[in-house]
């Protein structure tokens, strides 16, 4: 029997959707303007990478290919072997640009109702909200308020939090309630207890995520976020793929923020890791226990949040390039009836402006035993993705898309 293993690189878009105009994002394309700005030399740093963007293995599936499914031209300087999988791009169908929309719909279950958003001002947030969580959460006050980039938000407000107790709150544009502490002076768990508080207020508002960010440091000049980041996400949709497995007595495996993003249900065994590599050792650990009928679901989260959102096109590359290299180590480990799809939930173009997501076309290759190399096309949803594998394992149909296996 089949088992998959799907992975999703956050952020990796591979150029603008079709309606990336609605979302101020009309032209972004993450893969094709770090490959860009690889083949020019602005992305070369000493000590961390230097030349064109080079991803043998992704290349090797069909990665330019499926690139130009998505923009119309082949990234610069990306190899165009011809393709050794199966390759092409999906389109996400529900309204927003956000982890947990990506990742439902990946997995078959695209969200039926649209996120709840907090504007651009000052303070970001209703009076009812904070004035709630302040008095629940028995907290002297809060700071921040606003919209703002979590390592900027830490280094001005860090020193007061820890003199005054008070938490940073903060969101973007995205549908997001982010709240940071010290790890020590706060205490990791009450930070996930005020978090645990803030998304019970946060549901009428249709919020998508309450996400703990701990630091430590003790000044602005040395605060570094912690590992023990904890997002609390509203249920998703039901009959996805997780869904699907679990209840039929499979096994699951995620890996990385999988369990948050599902709201730890039919998440199966969850492990996590501080950062890409460590996480694709865990998946390492996992995949060869995995039983036929399993599902490996990954998430490799720092693409997004080290580079993405930090606008960095050299850091970007280089953690590409690290984890193309990896790749290969888990195909050695692949067997008969194993199929491995690699995809992204949103785009995070790092020569964008701001700091935010971008509202992109995913790439997805495929590859596995007894698949025959072909375009799989343009897909009009992520759904297509686990409805496919749904279907390679046998389960029942996921509650949207249509199988490309």
């Amino acid at each position: 029997m089949a088992r998959a293993l799907l992975m999703v690189l956050d952020s990796f878009g591979c150029g603008g959707a079709p309606d990336a105009p609605d979302f101020g994002d009309a032209g972004s394309d993450t893969l094709g303007h770090i490959a860009r700005e690889c083949a020019a030399g602005a992305a070369d740093r000493q000590g961390v990478r230097a030349g064109p963007l080079r991803l043998p293995f992704l290349e090797s599936i069909g990665l330019a290919h499926a690139a130009r499914l998505s923009t119309g031209f082949f990234p610069a300087g990306l190899a165009k072997p011809p393709p050794s999988g199966l390759w092409g791009c999906a389109i996400e169908t529900s309204r927003g640009k956000d982890t947990p929309s990506g990742h439902w719909e990946i997995a078959g279950a695209p969200a039926l109702e649209p996120f709840g958003y907090f504007p651009a001002a000052c303070p970001a947030f209703p009076a009812q909200l904070t004035d709630a969580l302040i008095a629940r959460g028995r907290l002297p006050g809060v700071l921040g308020n606003r919209h703002a980039s979590g390592v900027e938000i830490i280094e001005q407000f860090g020193e007061q939090s820890m003199r005054s107790g008070m938490p940073i709150c903060y969101t973007s544009v995205d549908s997001v309630f982010q709240i940071a502490a010290h790890e020590e002076a706060f205490g990791l768990r009450p930070l996930y207890d005020l978090c645990g508080l803030a998304r019970v207020l946060c549901d009428p508002l249709r919020i998508g995520r309450v996400i703990a960010r701990p630091f430590l440091g003790r000044s602005r000049e040395d605060f570094r976020r912690t590992p023990n980041r904890k997002d609390f996400a509203i249920p998703p949709p039901e009959g996805n793929l997780l869904d699907r497995a679990y209840l039929a007595g499979r096994a699951v495996v995620s890996l990385g923020k999988i369990g948050d993003i599902f709201g730890h249900r039919n998440t199966g065994w969850e492990l996590k890791g501080a950062g890409n590599m460590e996480l694709f050792n865990a998946m390492l650990g996992a995949w060869p226990d995995l039983p036929d009928g399993g599902v490996l679901f990954a998430n490799f989260v720092d693409f997004d949040t080290d580079y993405g959102h930090r606008r960095d096109v050299a850091g970007y590359a280089a953690c590409l390039e690290a984890f193309d290299r990896r790749l290969t180590q888990i195909d050695a480990l692949r067997r008969a009836g194993d199929v491995f799809v690699v995809t992204a939930d949103h785009g995070n173009d790092p020569t964008w402006r701001g700091g935010d997501h971008t509202r992109e076309n995913a790439p997805v290759l495929c590859w596995g035993e007894g698949l025959a190399p072909r375009s799989i096309g343009r897909r009009g949803t992520f759904a297509d993705i686990g409805a496919s594998l749904a279907r390679l394992l046998g389960l029942a149909p996921t509650a949207a898309g249509t199988s490309f296996l």
